[in-house]
């Protein structure tokens, strides 16, 4: 017999196999050597009193024995198996080529950038020398910007498929199966290029083929049917169904479709900037104790404020994280967040931003364009006035709100480097004036995050796609072209790694061989 109950236990207990047992069989109001075995199905922190709390759902077994979970999915062997182009190499196309394994089709996986070992070369000339490689760097490359960007798969996508499913896959291909009962899982992205590579490894086993540096300059068609890609060394690879999994920064692959007078729109995205912290302002805050406990993670926070009818929230918080240079392209700024698997660097940081609608840009109603032009504008604007080399412009964060340029700037964790500046120069009026009402607010909302300590640097710009190329709702086609799936959040239909993952097994199931 199986009985699922929850159980709270402060931090020093939540590893402490005899304490679970004891406060199950408590609960259960049996004799604890009836259970002969338990399951964690679903864990989460507690901390809205003094006394923080662990509260886990457990599956107790009881006269009966336990038996771990196995976790597989059943392949079939696709080498002469009517072939799937999937154009990108991030979550999406990861799983899409991993469902085609499923359905037994052939994936095709091109992905412009390199894998991730070599990929490492090129961060790190980006990091060290303010140098961008615009085919391989944060953003483009195996396992796309997921992987060297924290790996966070915390979502509420479960409506659009399933997440246990995703999650499993990742456990299957070497994540800990922590993953699946955390309430806010995370891989770390120290850990995530091995399971890339295992996904990898899986696609070629069974007969898929994944290309490396092999950037798609066109989508084939004939009569409103796709018929294949060609690829930058005029490879022309022919199928009938192709997938368009190429994430929010392939911009490229929109103005391949403006050439081709296929059908695009503009859609609101994010701007703002990332919020540093000392990772024990954050601790310290939402644990109420001096010294958070060893069994704790490091704390995160979410926040939202309404300021002159603008929504104003953080976003892609990443503790004991990073601050990373983000760039696709010469000459612009980009900023985003990780963290290790551990999360045990000093700092916590977090994306605070504001939602660009059609309305703030001029045109953006008639023009699929306007948005995206507008993005780079910022981004190129952050890079001119930080300097160049990918130095970014910064402001200390009680600064920022009473118009003062920094003296100096804290200690922070973007390695390019940091310059003060007047971040009224980057962002725009709307967003400055947002973002300056809401941080004395969230300072009230959570104790000592509003500081001198705190420093806000610019720009975040890469939240989400500013263009969506449409699809029909039941056959996730392109209404322009026959055989054609633009999928993730590229096309604007994800919003992280399982959302995004979740898209690409839903693109593959959508097609019929």
């Amino acid at each position: 017999m199986q009985k699922e109950i929850e159980i709270a236990l402060i931090p020093e207990f939540v590893d402490d196999e005899k304490r679970i047992l004891t406060e199950g069989a408590k609960l259960l109001n049996i004799s604890r050597e009836r259970i002969r075995g338990y399951r964690i199905r679903k864990r989460s922190i507690d901390a809205r009193s003094r006394q923080v709390l662990f509260r886990m759902r457990v599956v107790f077994y009881i006269d009966e024995s336990y038996t771990p979970a196995v976790y597989s999915t059943e392949m079939k062997l696709v080498h002469n198996a009517p072939p799937v182009i999937i154009i990108g190499a991030g979550p999406a196309g990861l799983f899409a080529a991993h469902r085609c394994l499923e359905r037994g089709l052939k994936p095709i996986v091109l992905e412009r950038g390199k894998p991730v070992k070599e990929r490492r070369r090129d961060l790190a000339k980006i990091n060290r020398d303010g140098i961008v490689n615009p085919e391989s760097n944060y953003c483009f490359g195996e396992g796309g910007a997921g992987t060297y960007s924290d790996g966070k798969l915390y979502t509420r996508s479960d409506k659009r498929g399933d997440v246990q499913k995703v999650l499993q896959i990742f456990v299957q291909h070497g994540a800990t199966e922590d993953i699946l009962v955390d309430a806010r899982p995370h891989i770390g992205t120290n850990k995530l290029p091995h399971i890339i590579e295992d996904m990898r490894n899986t696609i070629l086993e069974w007969g898929g083929e994944v290309r490396f540096d092999c950037k798609v300059t066109d989508i084939l068609h004939n009569f409103g049917r796709v018929t294949g890609v060609k690829t930058d060394a005029d490879d022309i690879i022919e199928a009938h169904h192709v997938v368009v999994a190429t994430g929010h920064s392939a911009r490229d692959i929109f103005e391949l479709f403006r050439r081709n007078g296929w059908r695009t729109e503009a859609k609101p995205f994010a701007l703002g900037v990332r919020i540093e912290h000392p990772q024990s302002i954050i601790d310290q805050a939402q644990y109420h104790c001096p010294v958070r406990h060893e069994n704790l993670p490091p704390a995160y926070y979410s926040l939202v404020e309404q300021v002159n009818n603008r929504g104003v929230f953080s976003f892609c918080m990443c503790p004991g994280g990073i601050i990373a240079p983000c760039a696709t392209d010469h000459e612009e700024i980009v900023v985003n967040g990780w963290s290790p698997s551990k999360r045990n660097n000093p700092h916590a940081n977090s994306g605070t931003v504001i939602q660009i609608s059609l309305e703030d840009v001029p045109g953006a109603a008639q023009n699929a364009f306007a948005l995206l032009d507008f993005q780079r504008r910022i981004e190129q604007t952050a890079f001119q006035i930080g300097g160049g080399n990918l130095v970014a412009p910064a402001q200390r964060m009680v600064d920022f709100v009473e118009r003062k340029v920094s003296n100096t700037l804290p200690e922070n964790s973007y390695k390019p480097g940091t310059r003060s500046v007047d971040l009224t120069e980057v962002l725009p009026s709307f967003v400055h004036e947002a973002l300056r009402g809401a941080l004395p607010i969230f300072g009230k909302k959570m104790k000592g995050y509003y500081t001198n300590e705190a420093i806000l640097v610019g720009v975040e710009s890469r939240t989400s796609s500013p263009i969506r190329i449409p699809r029909d709702r039941d056959t996730l086609q392109h209404p322009d072209v026959i055989g054609l799936y633009p999928c993730g959040e590229g096309a604007g239909y994800a919003g992280g790694i399982v959302s995004a993952a979740i898209d690409g097994i839903n693109c593959i199931n959508a097609i019929k061989p």
